[in-house]
């Protein structure tokens, strides 16, 4: 029998015993193409060559992004350093069937002759009622002639796209788009593509600098239509999702899978399930989708606890030498904001991967009379640390040169290894520990009992957490050098369990610092954190982004809220931001890391000073008046094209709106559209400056409105 080569590791069938009525979706095959696949709010239609054309079908309007030139085609692939893009359709083969309850399943057989190589590829695609706009894909390649052929590159699902199909006034480039790679800390996840737009995407795996992981997804819209495309395995597949303006204007976008993998006649390669999605508004949409599919996978989402909603403090302002009198002096101040939770950040312990306390700056058992103090206060505590890295000599982080960790001298077979031998190096310039062993997973429960029962925290936060490298030790017999990549959630899954066992109430967080989460440990938290936002902006779309992933009520922390202003002086990046609103009116947790009572030149920007204190107090009694970060999300207005940027939560029978400018010192005059309300009148509040804004009937749902950088607005039904 032949074998199977495949890099398909965490897929079932999706949706076999959903209860339906009988299935919306029809297909229809022509004898020479198209294949018309249809719902009930979408149609794709697979021509010729293979593309397939996405449709959005709305209000009798049948709107597409896609404009594919002549020799297009969705699938194509690289062997033996040859290109392979056009596969001949048998569409007198194509077998149509029921997926299941509610859907359809139909299997495209097509072939290609190149450079002497036979290749079969069979598509089976899928569409279920449950989420019309998303048609699945799974292909598998088949070497059907008489001698092997080396498989360097799989490409999948592309589109060529343009704006101006939906939208007369722009230019084809010019549309708003996701990109859901952790690449590079601070770059903005939502952006408007300009004409010389290029991201290479890349997911999965670590990278050289230590970035990696990311949210298999891209998506793209106008005012009136988007396309979103990825793929639905639920580990964390290395691949490219490249995204490009071409000099036709045209945006091209994709995956590729670099397969690297040869094939004897009769030998197969297939590829993780995929999607074409069509929707209506804008990133949220197909990130919601995206999750609720990925339930179906048995990718379960975290269901928050009380404590992740209460207002957290964090030591970092006093940044990597803090001691326990720093943190303890700050107790006062928490106790008057009524403030829950502080954090002990980053710097506390000797050695990553040892994660002892430093004998200079918490000596003795000088950590768990800090916790003890917090505790008596009546707040609890996070302890900052970073899994799977561990220090090795000849290697550094900012000021703290490395040597072996202990753990690295003790069990140097633990390390994963590249494919040179050496050790493979991770975020912070660290080491790896492999996270397929069982021996590294029982070494990070028991850390998390030593932190979570021995020293009496309440909690982690997670820091730097991106993806991890493959591993080449053979000492580890990997069926894959990719099973350390898969592995890595199983170390946050174990952290979190156990934490969760010993204390219900506690606060797991995880920061992939500046960018977007990994799939693998995304489901081990119950606090999602917008990561390191450089300025107003990124703070609320991620909190729309986590709230569309994890779901309407999740609790999403806004980070410090000094990082809403972020520049740089002197080569020194400062915190200076103030903008609470961000937080507040999208419905995300509040934090801060303010210092108290200390000033001083070197606490300048993060110091409470008077005038601070007075900001503050304001801001975290709204928090705790409204909560809304308790309340349902509702995506009601899209990015990119509502102005101001709006936002919408309901909570206790009321409707919360938040818009706001570009910019903190932005103005904004005009008329504000009130979606989503009720029939009747309502009663219209602007509860940040307790001022009275009147009523609207939802019949014609508009207020005339004046404001600098956020209005909140409390609606209540009269």
């Amino acid at each position: 029998m032949p074998s199977r080569v495949s890099i398909c590791a965490g897929v079932v069938a999706l949706w076999l015993s959903i209860p339906f009525a009988a299935p919306a979706a029809s297909v229809t095959v022509a004898p020479a193409g198209p294949i018309l696949i249809r719902s009930a709010t979408a149609e794709f239609q697979i021509g010729p060559n293979g593309y397939c054309s996405a449709f959005l079908l709305k209000h009798g309007a049948r709107l597409t992004l896609d404009d594919p030139a002549k020799e297009d085609s969705a699938d194509g692939l690289q062997i033996d350093h040859l290109p392979v893009a056009h596969f001949a359709i048998d569409f007198a083969r194509v077998e149509v069937s029921e997926a299941g309850a509610g859907g359809k399943r139909l299997s495209v057989p097509a072939r290609a002759e190149a450079g002497g190589s036979v290749i079969e590829r069979t598509t089976i695609f899928e569409i279920y009622d449950e989420f019309p706009g998303m048609l699945l894909s799974r292909v598998t390649y088949r070497n059907a002639g008489s001698h092997p052929f080396r498989l360097d590159a799989v490409r999948t699902v592309q589109h060529r796209i343009n704006a101006h199909l939906t939208d007369a006034k722009a230019s084809p480039f010019q549309l708003w788009s996701f990109d859901g790679a952790s690449e590079k800390w601070g770059e903005d996840d939502v952006v408007a593509i300009t004409q010389n737009f290029s991201r290479e995407n890349r997911i999965g795996a670590a990278l050289a600098d230590g970035y990696g992981g990311g949210v298999p997804l891209m998506a793209f819209w106008t005012a009136r239509a988007g396309l979103a495309l990825g793929h639905l395995d639920t580990q964390p597949v290395t691949a490219r999702m490249p995204v490009k303006a071409g000099d036709d204007q045209r945006v091209r976008a994709g995956l590729i899978f670099d397969a690297g993998a040869t094939l004897a006649p009769g030998e197969t390669y297939a590829l993780p399930q995929t999607f074409t999605m069509v929707y209506a508004g804008d990133y949220f949409e197909p990130l919601r989708t995206y999750s609720l599919a990925m339930q179906r996978h048995n990718w379960k989402v975290p269901q928050p606890n009380d404590a992740d909603y209460d207002i957290s403090w964090c030591g970092w302002g006093y940044e990597f030498n803090v001691t326990p009198a720093e943190m303890l002096s700050v107790v006062p101040k928490l106790k008057e904001y009524r403030i829950k939770w502080a954090t002990l950040d980053d710097r506390w312990f000797d050695a990553y991967g040892d994660w002892n306390p430093r004998p200079d700056t918490f000596p003795g058992r000088s950590i768990e009379d800090m916790v003890r103090q917090y505790h008596k206060n009546g707040i609890y505590v996070q302890l900052w640390w970073l899994p799977i890295g561990a220090e090795i000599h000849g290697h550094k982080y900012e000021s703290h040169g490395y040597s072996d960790s202990k753990v690295v001298r003790e069990h140097p077979d633990w390390l994963v290894l590249d494919r040179s031998g050496q050790p493979a190096i991770m975020v912070r310039d660290l080491a790896t520990l492999c996270p397929a062993l069982s021996e590294v997973q029982q070494y990070y429960r028991r850390l998390t009992e030593k932190f979570i029962r021995d020293w009496d925290f309440d909690g982690h936060k997670l820091d730097n957490i991106f993806s991890v490298p493959p591993c080449y030790n053979p000492k580890h017999h990997h069926q894959s050098p990719y099973d350390s990549v898969n592995a890595m959630g199983e170390v946050y899954r174990i952290i979190f369990d156990t934490t969760r066992a010993l204390k219900p109430n506690s606060v797991t967080q995880a920061c992939p610092c500046g960018t977007p989460p990994n799939i693998a440990w995304l489901r081990y938290i119950d606090q999602a954190v917008t990561a390191d936002p450089v300025g107003s902006a990124q703070v609320r779309h991620r909190v729309k982004m986590y709230k569309a992933l994890l779901g309407p009520h999740a609790a999403v922390y806004g980070d410090h809220v000094e990082l809403t202003e972020v520049t740089r002086r002197n080569g020194r990046k400062e915190d200076s931001g103030t903008d609470f609103a961000s937080s507040i009116g999208t419905g995300a947790v509040v934090g801060t890391k303010f210092v108290w009572p200390q000033s001083g030149a070197k606490y300048e920007k993060v110091a409470l000073n008077p005038g601070k204190d007075r900001l503050w107090r304001k801001w975290i009694d709204l928090y705790h008046a409204k909560m809304l970060s308790r309340g349902e999300f509702l995506n009601l207005y899209t990015v990119g094209y509502d102005a101001p940027e709006g936002y919408v939560v309901a909570k206790d029978g009321k409707m919360y709106y938040a818009f706001y400018t570009p910019y903190p010192d932005d103005s904004w005059k005009g008329e504000i559209e009130l979606r989503g309300l009720a029939p009747g009148k309502h009663h219209v509040v602007d509860y940040a400056n307790d001022k009275d804004m009147g009523a609207v009937d939802a019949a014609h749902p508009r207020l005339a409105a004046a404001f600098t950088g956020s209005l909140l607005l409390e609606v209540t039904k009269q």
